[in-house]
């Protein structure tokens, strides 16, 4: 069983202030729990039903004994920030601060002031599924580490690179060819696959700002069939992904 001081400890991390003091977030559910462990992330502790840590011996080994706890399922519910917990949670160290600017020879997505846990999340989903390494984040956008945000990446948290940067500034400093999504630009059937530069999403209501666009060396469009004002922010960035990344 787990002390009052470590519940205690656990359910704080449900907030940002908590888990930038700290250092530490947690990751809910049966598949991210699998896809952190495999890819060897800096997981610091499992707690997860018995049945489930049985089924995973083998991945369980990479740990310290002390780290893999036993909790049942009215436990989980208590540690867990979901409506309906998972049989496993993990507690993990951040990754340190990666400030580094995009390579040439690159793609990336950079992010302005996206909002949604959930949109996050399947943004950096979007990245890992069309091999984006990177994602660039500006400071205005929800915590990537919010338990929400974790939850939808689906695992690939793991996989993909999180950094943060002021957009205009990063767009100012880099000799990338940048893109940047809006309602009316350059239709995006008109380009062909990129071999390098920066995608611009942004915000779910705003969009990118005019700054922003104005820095950027492209702007481009999905071409609209129907009567639809606006796409969702991440669904936009699957299909200018799906067209110029293929």
């Amino acid at each position: 069983m787990l002390s009052k001081a470590q519940i205690k400890y656990i359910q704080s991390l449900q907030h940002k202030k908590n888990r930038q003091k700290s250092s530490q977030y947690i990751a809910e559910g049966d598949k991210i729990v699998q896809e952190l462990l495999q890819a060897g992330m800096p997981v610091k502790a499992v707690y997860a039903t018995g049945e489930w840590l049985g089924q995973h011996t083998a991945l369980l080994s990479r740990l310290p004994a002390d780290a893999v706890k036993t909790v049942d399922a009215v436990l989980l519910k208590q540690l867990s920030s979901l409506t309906t917990p998972n049989n496993a949670m993990a507690l993990l160290d951040m990754p340190a601060a990666d400030n580094t600017l995009p390579q040439r020879g690159t793609v990336v997505l950079a992010l302005e002031a996206i909002q949604d846990p959930g949109n996050m999340g399947t943004l950096i989903r979007i990245a890992d599924w069309f091999g984006i390494p990177q994602v660039i984040c500006s400071p205005d956008c929800v915590d990537v580490y919010n338990p929400k945000t974790i939850q939808a990446t689906m695992g690939s948290i793991a996989r993909v690179r999180i950094a943060e940067h002021d957009i205009k500034e990063l767009l100012r400093q880099t000799a990338l060819p940048s893109y940047a999504a809006t309602l009316h630009g350059e239709d995006i059937t008109a380009f062909g696959k990129l071999p390098e530069g920066i995608i611009l999403i942004g915000n779910e209501g705003r969009g990118l700002t005019e700054e922003t666009i104005a820095l950027a060396t492209h702007r481009i469009t999905i071409p609209r069939l129907g009567g639809a004002e606006s796409l969702n922010a991440a669904i936009a960035a699957g299909i200018i992904c799906g067209r110029l990344l293929i």
